[in-house]
């Protein structure tokens, strides 16, 4: 994994959630991509204690943010997958209907399939991981933890094993046939604010001290010149070694 140097991202004066990740889709396409992995954490959502944390919804400003990425998304042919979560489907289900609407045509499936890798698999005790992050400071502290070696194995995966299952399952998707076969392509994967810092950290993007992913932000996979390459929307890009 050799990195590239960090390309700053210009967002527009009136950028909201999502735009980073927007901006850096239409940089690469722009360039030439016909297929890409789009790697999103899902919309605003709410934050309930008298439930499961997983199954805290989507805010209705959550909706409307995910329409709203959705209607600005360069045209492409989409198709989404989501972690179980109702929140992660209901967001890659959003962005579609709001491209869909867009450009008045049918550019993917209006429901996102729920796929376990794009899920919190990696915590092998929830209990205990809810208890450290309660004892954290805040999700960032919580993974810093985790990345550098200072959360027993017994509660979490280790992180490079976890980062490479989801990368297989991301990279089967880049290599497979586009949706409806068209070019561009984009597969749309909506995931937890979790994965994406550790997955930011562990495949040398960006230490998980650069700070929280926010809303409808996140990771790049496409291939140039042959090579695996994996941007991120603070604008850092690296080259993977898939083997």
């Amino acid at each position: 994994m050799n990195e590239r140097p960090t390309q700053g991202i210009q967002l527009p004066d009136d950028a909201g959630p999502g735009d980073p990740a927007r901006v850096m889709l239409e940089a690469r396409l722009a360039e030439g991509m016909e297929r890409g992995v789009l790697l999103l954490r899902h919309s605003a959502r709410e934050y309930r204690r008298d439930i499961h944390d997983l199954e805290n919804p989507l805010t209705e400003a959550g909706r409307s943010l995910a329409l709203t990425l959705g209607r600005r998304l360069p045209q492409s042919a989409l198709r989404g997958y989501a972690s179980p979560a109702h929140r992660c489907i209901e967001t890659a289900s959003l962005l579609i209907e709001g491209a869909n609407t867009q450009h008045q045509r049918q550019l993917g499936e209006p429901t996102a399939r729920p796929v376990e890798a794009l899920g919190v698999f990696y915590a092998l005790d929830q209990i205990r991981m809810w208890k450290g992050l309660r004892q954290a400071e805040g999700l960032s502290g919580y993974v810093a933890q985790w990345v550098y070696g200072g959360v027993d194995s017994a509660i979490m995966m280790a992180p490079t094993l976890a980062a490479r299952f989801i990368l297989d399952v991301l990279l089967a998707k880049l290599d497979s046939p586009g949706p409806q076969q068209q070019s561009p392509s984009i597969d749309i994967c909506v995931t937890h604010d979790m994965t994406i810092l550790m997955m930011r950290h562990v495949l040398g993007l960006e230490p998980v001290e650069r700070g929280p992913v926010n809303y409808l932000d996140g990771l790049l996979l496409y291939r140039e010149d042959e090579r695996v390459m994996l941007a991120s929307s603070l604008g850092g890009r690296v080259v993977l070694d898939p083997s």
